[in-house]
């Protein structure tokens, strides 16, 4: 990997707030798991395996960091969910399925999706509310 672009990325990471760093994670699962497909393509076990253990290893971070006291039934669910998709990838990889990395790529997709949704609305919200505290100081 070229140096200055795998410095680019630690830079990245390192600098992203909590949200963008779950967003950061999302895509690099997704893509981890486009990468096995490609594999799949070209028959090569290595890329499979190799490829579909990132993206496990990243929806286990997912699973690890719940905080399930303050989240409680949201984070129960969400951890049942990660459970699933964690399973469905070990499934594909024992079973060499493209079926099961794709199914596991719908949900990835849908949840990072509605994360980015949410942080978008959460921003806006933060941002109306400084705007409106802000008008009360000057008031």
């Amino acid at each position: 990997m070229n140096p200055y672009l795998k410095q680019y990325q630690q830079n990245t990471i390192q600098t992203s707030s909590p949200e963008k760093l779950l967003i950061l994670l999302y895509d690099g699962a997704i893509q981890f798991l486009n990468k096995s497909k490609i594999g799949f393509e070209k028959n090569n076990l290595e890329a499979i395996n190799n490829n579909i253990i990132g993206a496990q290893r990243i929806i286990a971070e997912f699973m690890n960091t719940l905080d399930m006291e303050a989240g409680g039934d949201m984070a129960a669910n969400l951890y049942n969910l990660y459970d699933y998709l964690h399973y469905r990838l070990i499934q594909a990889n024992l079973k060499k399925d493209v079926t099961m990395v794709d199914e596991v790529l719908v949900y990835l997709k849908d949840l990072r999706n509605t994360w980015d949704q949410a942080i978008k609305i959460a921003a806006k919200e933060k941002s109306m509310e400084n705007n409106f505290q802000s008008i009360e100081r000057t008031a």
